[in-house]
């Protein structure tokens, strides 16, 4: 079963060593996303349509709200992978065009050959979470040289200020979409289907969600659950509530519903995820 070694949490967003041997579903996350990995077998994910491998020398760039999964081998020992997923307005503090990380494109590819000194800063930010995970100060330093040397390399970061604008002229959310996501975020409990929805925004359920998912590059569901897991996480590192609560809270009829649903997710079990970020605390 998959673990999780490290989580550490910031304003940074958060950054997790995985130990990977099981399959994830195809999800998004409203951040700017890397996997690079630290040990063992070969692995791929799938973004979008396409499969990318992730290896010593090769790794996968994932754009804010793009459709995402995990396909592991069963022929292949686990994978030991460092996973990113950082906030657009920490970006921003290093170059104001930075925050384009949130939106699509700002990766222009899937997947890209590092260097030797960004392989170095991923084994040495692995190996600082797993002995020191307490020194977060020096953690958060690591990380700062990890994203500026993968988006130097990766993004065409000069001019990404100029293409957020012409994409915010051609791709702005459809006001029916707004209304839907609203109802979303108001209450990600309710029992809202697709036919809702649609209903509420005044259309058919096909053309809903045929805008729905021009609009944010994800179907309703996968939005609905990205906003679930993203109040899963907060709930798990910054409070005490009880599973079982949480999982109430966010529409599931039992505890172990809501197990199964974070851990096809996020790869582990809600209360290991919880232990594990508070480790160093």
């Amino acid at each position: 079963m998959s673990d999780a070694l490290r989580i550490a949490h910031g304003a940074f967003g958060r950054v997790a060593l995985l130990d990977m041997d099981r399959s994830l579903v195809r999800h998004a996350h409203p951040h700017c996303h890397v996997l690079l990995k630290v040990d063992g077998d070969d692995t791929q994910f799938l973004v979008s349509d396409t499969v990318v491998s992730l290896t010593n020398d090769l790794a996968v760039f994932i754009n804010a709200w793009e459709p995402h999964a995990y396909v592991h081998d069963p022929r292949r020992e686990n994978a030991l992978i460092l996973a990113l997923y950082i906030e657009p307005d920490w970006l921003r503090a290093f170059r104001p065009n930075w925050s384009a990380s949130g939106a699509p494109g700002f990766f222009e590819q899937s997947g890209g050959e590092t260097t030797a000194h960004i392989r170095k800063l991923v084994l040495d930010l692995a190996a600082e979470m797993v002995h020191e995970p307490g020194a977060k100060t020096h953690q958060e330093r690591l990380l700062s040289e990890l994203m500026l040397a993968v988006i130097e390399r990766f993004t065409p970061w000069r001019t990404v200020g100029s293409s957020l604008r012409e994409l915010s002229r051609t791709s702005a959310v459809d006001w029916r979409v707004r209304r839907a996501i609203s109802l979303m975020r108001n209450d990600p409990s309710a029992k809202l289907s697709i036919e809702d929805l649609a209903r509420e925004a005044g259309m058919s359920r096909a053309h809903f969600f045929r805008i729905f998912e021009g609009s944010t590059g994800v179907t309703p569901h996968v939005f609905l659950n990205v906003l679930k897991v993203e109040l899963a996480v907060g709930a798990l590192i910054s409070t005490d509530e009880t599973l079982g609560a949480i999982g109430d809270r966010l529409g599931f009829t039992a505890q172990a519903h809501f197990t199964r649903f974070f851990r096809d997710h996020c790869s582990v079990a809600p209360s290991e995820f919880r232990a594990t970020a508070r480790l160093g605390s």
